[in-house]
C-alpha cells in the first residue's frame, strides 16, 4: 500500500521577502531530492485542500482566524512580527498547509493509506491558539490532531517534535489536553526561549545543550521519550518534522545527521506498529539549508514508506 505526500503548488507563492530563510525553494528541494532517489515511487501525491474555518478553528480562537484572514495584503508584505510576515499568498498556503494535516488523517484513519508525509510550508509548530509567531500562521499538526479527536473521535493521540526549536504553539494549544502527550526535543536557549518548564503532565520536554550531537539525542529519545509513549499507547501519532537540528544548519547547533532522523524515525515506527496499526502523519516544519533539509528528509520519509 502506497504511502501519501501530500503538498501543493499554493505553498511555494508564500514568500517573505528575499533571503529570508523560510523560502519557497525548500518545498522544491525535497521533491527533487525524493524524486531522484526513487522515494516518491512508494508514495501517492495528493493536492493539499483548504482547510475550513471549522477545522482551524479546532485550534484556533475564530477571532484570530479572522485577523490573519483579514490581513492580507493585496500587494507587497505585511509584518506579524520581526520573522514572519505575509504576502498575498500566505493565507492560502497556510490553509493548504493545515488542510494537508486534515487530508492526510482521514487518508490514515480510513485506512487507505498507512503514513503520510506533509510536504508544505508556512510550518506551524510555533503558532498559538491565538498568535502567529516564527514563520507559522495556523498550527498545522494541531489543526490534524484535533481532527482526529473531535470528527475521528480518537482518545489518545502523540505528537513528537524534534524542531531544533521548542515548538510553543503546540504546547499552547494542548497544554492539560489529556488526550495528547507531546513529546519534544529542542536546543536550550534558542527562540522561542521556552519549553525548559513543564506546563502540564502531558508534556514531555527535553532541553538539550549546544554541541548535544547524536549519543545524547539518541539518549533523551530512549530514556524520556519511549517510556512515555508505552505508557500512553497512542492511537495515532504525528510528528512535526524540523530538520534544523542539522550540523550543516546555522539555525541551531545540536549536531544532527541524516543517521539521526533515520533512527528517531525507526524508533516512532516500532511504537506505532506496536499501538497503532504503524500509524504515522509527519508534518515538515522547521530545515533551511536546502541539501541537508532535503536529504534528512529523505532518510526520515525513507522508514516512513517502509522503502528498502
Amino acid at each position: 500500500m502506497l504511502s501519501a505526500f501530500i503538498t501543493h503548488a499554493d505553498c511555494v507563492r508564500h514568500e517573505m521577502g528575499p533571503h529570508h530563510p523560510e523560502c519557497p525553494e525548500r518545498l522544491g528541494a525535497i521533491n527533487d531530492h525524493l524524486l531522484v532517489k526513487g522515494l516518491l515511487d512508494y508514495m501517492h501525491t495528493y493536492d493539499a485542500p483548504l482547510a475550513t474555518e471549522e477545522q482551524i478553528g479546532r485550534a484556533h480562537s475564530s477571532l484570530y482566524v479572522r485577523e490573519i484572514v483579514s490581513s492580507s495584503p493585496q500587494e507587497g508584505y505585511h509584518p506579524v512580527d520581526p520573522d514572519t510576515s505575509m504576502n498575498p499568498w500566505t493565507v492560502k498556503a497556510a490553509l493548504r498547509a493545515a488542510g494537508a494535516a486534515v487530508q492526510a488523517t482521514d487518508l490514515v484513519l480510513s485506512g487507505e493509506v498507512p503514513t503520510a508525509f506533509c510536504s508544505v510550508r508556512p510550518p506551524g509548530h510555533h503558532a498559538e491558539h491565538a498568535a502567529a509567531m516564527g514563520f507559522c500562521f495556523f498550527n498545522n499538526v494541531a489543526v490534524g490532531i484535533r481532527h482526529a479527536l473531535d470528527v475521528h473521535g480518537l482518545q489518545r493521540v502523540a505528537l513528537i517534535d524534534f524542531d531544533v526549536h521548542h515548538g510553543n504553539g503546540s504546547e499552547d494549544i494542548f497544554r492539560g489536553d489529556e488526550r495528547v502527550l507531546m513529546c519534544s526535543i529542542f536546543e536550550q536557549g534558542l527562540y522561542p526561549f521556552s519549553g525548559e518548564n513543564a506546563v502540564g503532565p502531558n508534556m514531555v520536554n527535553v532541553g538539550l545543550p549546544s554541541r548535544s550531537g547524536s549519543d545524547k539525542f539518541r539518549e533523551a529519545v530512549r530514556d524520556k521519550w519511549l517510556p512515555a509513549l508505552e505508557a500512553f499507547a497512542p492511537q495515532l501519532i504525528y510528528i512535526s518534522a524540523g530538520f534544523d537540528a542539522h550540523r550543516e544548519d546555522d539555525m541551531g547547533n545540536l549536531g544532527l545527521v541524516e543517521a539521526d532522523y533515520e533512527w528517531v524515525t525507526q524508533q516512532l515506527m516500532a511504537v506505532a506498529k506496536r499501538h497503532c496499526q504503524g500509524r504515522i502523519i509527519s508534518c515538515l516544519e522547521g530545515g533551511y539549508v536546502l541539501s541537508p533539509l532535503a536529504r534528512s528528509v529523505a532518510a526520515h520519509v525513507k522508514v516512513l514508506i517502509g522503502a528498502d
